[in-house]
């Protein structure tokens, strides 16, 4: 059984393997090296200038370290079949959660595998190209796979955070992602992973289907009966997932068609705002930069203006800022990270909180929706009606000029040089030059026109919820379950990964009774 031992070192000590084992020896009063240890859990004390590192470990005493082994597959060719709308991570871990319970998972994919994807990757990056099937959001793996696999959750309560990071590592990710305290997979490394994953539930007697688009939910009595796919082919399933992501407008449009309840829900909006990576790392590391025993710094940021809450979202230190329109006609931003985190530029969504209340029409269930995409199409047409995005100086914002220059950016497409406080909402642009200017107090040197601010930050979350019962079922519609971001359930990979196992464990016990 192991022994648990906590302590603070240094940046340098946290990475000296013979440190490490005098000081686990010593806390614990060993008489001799017939021990081993692993890493427990990992973080970062920055608040003041000797920075430490706040260390956790399992020791195990006359006794090797036991092997993960969280994932136990049982062969499902013959079981009976779930449909899953969508591969992201709610879709995948749903599947893999049914090769557990012994059920059949059959994935229907509106976009490409993870592979595939790059071209049309490359194609909007270099070209401006934007693929309504295949791109950011949708395809294999969902919006996390290219643009980032974060995998901090602060939804501690929402389910077994512990066994999804210890799926990832079965699957190939590290273990350092059960360790450090925001732990990270990285956009390079992620694809793999997902095919793995892909590769699993194909062997053990699951389906997956690509470029499979869902254009109808089949229904009788108040029942799911089955799925129609790229406007022709159906399938009957008495239980279907939707994990459709935040970007898919189309199937909200598919459930108000029906006549099935949706709820508007608040979301954020803002900008993405680019920092020099060294200019973070200086101002959270005390100056310290280009450091070999620290990782690139991060931040997080809160403030209040005009009653709303403005916060850093989605921050991406050695990043990539990354256009993620879904269709024609919008811009939209977002932010990625590859697993080294080496690049030369920190980035970070800086969103202001919107609500429906904001709206005379607020029971509309599309009145946050609306004012989502009415932002992204002005931005769109703002930056030239392409991929380009309007951005503007930090400095310049504050002061609301428009830049003269702009600076060096990882946003590939390019940029436009215009006014952000004519082109976003009032709402939104007074919201953010508050926040700005409070977090240049609490981020001595954090307000510079250095810093470049893309628009827009859009895509936070779902700005519609698709309600369900305590079932997880739709309370119109039974055996449909709206799942994790698409249906306004979770905020990330992680927890979206936790949404879609449940909703799987609740269909095991369902038919279970039936």
């Amino acid at each position: 059984m192991a022994r648990q031992v906590q302590f603070q070192c240094s940046p340098e000590q946290a990475k000296d393997q013979d440190f490490l084992t005098k000081r686990i020896k010593g806390e614990l009063g060993l008489s001799n090296d017939n021990f081993n240890f692993r890493w427990r859990r990992r973080s970062i004390d920055a608040r003041k200038k000797q920075i430490k590192i706040n260390c956790s470990f399992d020791v195990y005493i006359d006794e090797s370290i036991p092997k993960l082994d969280t994932f136990q597959p049982k062969n499902v060719t013959e079981a009976p079949e779930v449909a899953i709308i969508g591969s992201g991570p709610a879709g995948l871990f749903a599947a893999l959660k049914a090769l557990e319970l012994g059920l059949k998972p059959v994935i229907f994919e509106r976009g490409k595998d993870v592979r595939s994807r790059r071209r049309d990757l490359a194609k909007l990056n270099k070209e401006g190209l934007v693929n309504a099937e295949s791109n950011y959001c949708f395809g294999e793996g969902g919006a996390g796979t290219y643009s980032d696999g974060k995998l901090y959750t602060r939804s501690k309560k929402r389910g077994d955070i512990k066994r999804a990071l210890e799926w990832f590592v079965h699957f190939g990710a590290t273990e350092e992602i059960l360790v450090d305290a925001h732990p990270h997979i990285g956009t390079n490394k992620l694809p793999q992973i997902i095919v793995e994953m892909r590769e699993t539930i194909i062997k053990y007697g699951g389906e997956v289907h690509f470029e499979t688009k869902l254009t109808d939910l089949l229904s009788e009595n108040g029942r799911i009966t089955g799925v129609e796919l790229n406007g022709s082919t159906e399938r009957l399933f008495d239980h279907v997932i939707l994990a459709t992501g935040h970007s898919a407008r189309d199937i909200f449009e598919l459930i108000h068609s029906k006549g099935w309840e949706l709820k508007a829900k608040p979301f954020a909006l803002g900008v993405r705002i680019e920092h020099p990576q060294n200019l973070i790392d200086r101002i959270q590391y005390h100056g310290r930069t280009n450091d070999d025993f620290l990782p690139p710094a991060s931040y997080s940021l809160v403030a209040q203006a005009n009653g709303r809450g403005v916060y850093s979202f989605c921050m991406c230190p050695g990043g990539i800022v990354a256009p993620c329109a879904t269709s024609e006609g919008e811009v939209v931003t977002n932010g990625w990270s590859p697993s080294k985190r080496n690049n030369p530029y920190a980035n970070s969504g800086i969103v202001v909180g919107i609500a429906p209340d904001d709206f005379e029409d607020s029971e509309n269930p599309f009145v946050c929706l609306d004012f989502q995409r009415s932002v992204e199409q002005k931005c769109w047409e703002a930056a030239g009606k392409n991929q380009k995005v309007p951005a503007q100086r930090l400095l310049d914002f504050l002061q609301g000029k428009v830049s003269k220059d702009l600076p060096k950016t990882s946003y590939q497409p390019g940029l436009v040089s215009v006014d952000l406080g004519i082109i976003l909402p009032e709402l939104v642009t007074t919201s953010l030059q508050i926040a700005f200017k409070e977090f240049g107090q609490k981020m001595k040197g954090f307000l510079t026109n250095d810093a470049v601010l893309h628009a827009p930050e859009s895509r936070t979350s779902s700005p519609i919820q698709i309600p369900r019962t305590e079932s997880l079922e739709h309370p119109d519609v039974l055996g449909l379950y709206p799942c994790a971001e698409g249906a306004g359930y979770a905020g990330g990979i992680i927890s979206a990964a936790i949404d879609g196992m449940k909703c799987m464990q609740k269909i095991s016990e369902k038919i279970r009774i039936e």
